[in-house]
């Protein structure tokens, strides 16, 4: 940042002075010849932020052009079966949709992945059978860095995962380029999540950006989690803490049989074959805002 604007500022202020002489109409005088070069040097040597670049611009002067996007790459994990890891990535992607926001999905559950059932025109599958079965998901960040990157992790991969971005330096390289990691640690009431949450914690806690998904499906207490301590400890570290409120069974299941979007379930033209009534179809709308309104508060 110092380094901007000592930049910056030089070249604002040899620009004011060559226009008190005079000689900043053209960028072939003595002045501009001799000095801009020099700023440039400057700049070139100095460090610079992946997130900003200093340009040249007809010899003339040196400008800050602001921040260049970079990708956000979203791990939905938790580890422990049945706690709505898939839930959850069902719920962003509506998000990202809704908002049009880009996104690319990748789903690791070989058997029954939920973002190729329900969001198959958006994701791709991907095995963790090999140490760079995860490499695709860096590639897609360099190839359209405004685009998200959602991972829909499924039960017991955590060990993959850890592997994976710590034998292949993944942290350091998505600071390096400026690549944004989120964890989004999803997890019930229970005492394993808790026990999963700590682990996690002991390898990861401050290395990536970690978002705690309180997710009600088996009650909305949390007692086990805040006697542990491991919220306070997470938040320390940084993370945000999210609820997610629970939707009736009932209502899950009729959208999950007729295997559609959210939006498609709320949307259907033949309310029979949706098999949502209407009021069923207003609970979903006011369950996705209360969820949004919390994802919203969440740079992605």
């Amino acid at each position: 940042m110092i380094s901007r604007l000592i930049c910056l500022m030089l070249g604002v202020s040899l620009n004011v002075g060559m226009a008190d002489l005079g000689w900043a109409d053209t960028g072939h005088s003595r002045f501009s010849q001799v000095f801009h070069p020099i700023l440039f040097h400057i700049a070139g040597i100095m460090a610079v932020s992946p997130k900003h670049v200093f340009f040249r611009f007809d010899r003339k002067f040196i400008y800050d052009k602001g921040p260049i996007e970079m990708s956000n790459i979203h791990f939905i994990g938790g580890e422990k079966g049945g706690v709505g890891k898939s839930l959850v990535a069902r719920v962003l992607a509506q998000y990202f949709i809704d908002k049009n926001l880009p996104f690319l999905g990748f789903d690791t559950d070989k058997s029954h992945g939920a973002l190729l059932r329900f969001y198959a025109d958006f994701s791709a599958p991907i095995v963790l059978d090999r140490h760079d079965s995860l490499d695709p998901i860096i590639e897609q960040a360099f190839a359209d860095p405004q685009r998200r990157i959602l991972v829909d992790l499924a039960a017991q991969t955590q060990q993959s995962i850890a592997a994976w971005l710590e034998d292949s330096g993944v942290l350091d390289f998505a600071e390096e380029h400026g690549i944004t990691l989120t964890w989004w640690h999803v997890m019930d009431s229970g005492r394993d999540s808790v026990d999963l949450l700590r682990r996690w914690l002991d390898q990861f806690g401050g290395r990536l950006k970690l978002v705690l998904v309180l997710n009600e499906v088996r009650g909305d207490r949390f007692e086990i989690l805040d006697a542990s301590g491991e919220r306070e400890r997470a938040e320390k570290f940084g993370a945000s803490v999210i609820s997610l409120r629970r939707l009736p069974d009932t209502t899950i299941q009729k959208i999950d049989q007729q295997s559609a979007s959210f939006w498609a379930a709320l949307n259907h033209a033949d309310r029979a074959n949706a098999g949502l009534g209407l009021l069923e179809r207003q609970r979903v709308k006011v369950w996705l805002h209360r969820a949004y309104s919390d994802i919203g508060k969440i740079v992605l």
